[in-house]
């Protein structure tokens, strides 16, 4: 059995073809696509975050809304940029969406991927030190400030979300205080193990690890050891579990790989997925580093299956996260969705 959930990066567009030409189509549609995939029994409903872009942005308000109008199924980022955030404000705003949801958030947060502005999180108000950690520990897995800086500000969210009290009560508060020192409010038990962190690279992946927090992988890898993708992400699962059990941690983790799979059941998936043969993964160059990124999958479902079959880090994996063309609308991605959990997914024994 393997959890299915579908991720969104939300775009929105007035090209000819969208069925999702503004912001408010994009977060509305959203939240129906939510709706029908709890409806068809995925399991998760996942959305990017990038800023000032046509793409969702401020992830809470959507999650909270799903909560409100789903009741089993998971709600996550993956992820949010965490130069970008507040800690202390997003914790209040994750507690707030967990319990709305009854506790079904599942945060996948990191550094963030390339950016639609220079140095973006300046913008809003966050600026890196001057010094990256790297340059004095050469087996850090962050090689800049702003990546220190998100990995800071997820240090501060982490410890806030336990609930434990750090703020020096006022002595004459306009509402009476419980004794001691004052957490962040609301608090939602459990959150802390719902937290993922995106990890780009094997070292990374053993960071991730070391933190306690759920290991999310997507469909590009910022290293290239010459093998395939598939097996250096599955290589990079590995050794996040190795690093898990090494340090004791007594929940066991989980681990989500993400990509784009299409079954051509009808002509319209063939119209607009059916290029014939099958795709190669791709090395190309992301923030001046050698990068891999994944191959997608489109192929009448009896291929599909054992094409699937050899992806060594879907099988490893506990989640996987289906990659869904938004702007489609939302009839085309559940029947989009529904294809993988019907025609595909039993024959894998993930269903």
């Amino acid at each position: 059995m393997k959890n299915i959930g579908f991720l969104s990066f939300g775009h929105w567009s007035d090209s000819p073809g969208s069925q999702v030409r503004s912001g408010s189509d994009a977060l509305l549609q959203s939240v129906e696509l939510a709706v029908a995939a709890e409806e068809l029994g995925a399991d998760g409903a996942y959305f990017r975050v990038h800023h000032f872009a046509r793409q969702l942005a401020s992830p809470f308000p959507l999650l909270a809304a799903i909560g409100a109008r789903t009741n089993r199924i998971e709600i996550g980022t993956g992820v949010i940029d965490m130069r970008y955030e507040n800690p202390m404000y997003m914790a209040e705003d994750a507690g707030a969406a967990d319990l709305i949801s009854r506790g079904r958030l599942q945060l996948g947060v990191s550094r963030g991927s390339p950016e639609q502005v220079i140095d973006g999180y300046k913008y809003f108000g966050y600026v890196p030190p001057e010094e990256s950690t790297a340059t004095r520990d050469p087996l850090a897995p962050f090689p800049a400030p702003d990546a220190d800086m998100a990995r800071q500000h997820t240090d501060v969210f982490l410890k806030v979300i336990e609930g434990k009290g750090f703020a020096q009560p006022n002595p004459r508060p306009m509402f009476p205080n419980p004794p001691g020192l004052l957490p962040i409010e609301p608090q939602s038990p459990g959150l802390r193990d719902r937290i993922w962190w995106g990890a780009g690279t094997r070292a990374t992946a053993e960071w991730t690890a070391r933190q306690g927090m759920n290991l999310m992988s997507s469909t590009l890898l910022t290293e290239d050891t010459g093998v395939p993708f598939h097996q250096l992400q599955a290589e990079q699962i590995e050794r996040f579990r190795k690093v898990w059990a090494d340090e004791g941690h007594e929940r066991i983790p989980r681990v989500s790989v993400s990509r784009s799979i299409f079954a051509l059941i009808d002509d319209r998936d063939r119209m607009y997925f059916g290029r014939g043969g099958a795709e190669d993964d791709q090395v190309g160059v992301i923030d001046n580093s050698v990068a891999r990124f994944g191959r997608s999958y489109a192929d009448e479902p009896d291929k599909l299956i054992e094409q699937l079959r050899e992806d060594e880090a879907i099988a490893a994996a506990d989640t996987l996260l289906l990659t869904v063309p938004n702007q489609l609308g939302v009839e085309y991605n559940a029947h989009v969705i529904e294809s993988i959990l019907t025609h595909v997914a039993p024959e894998l024994g993930w269903r």
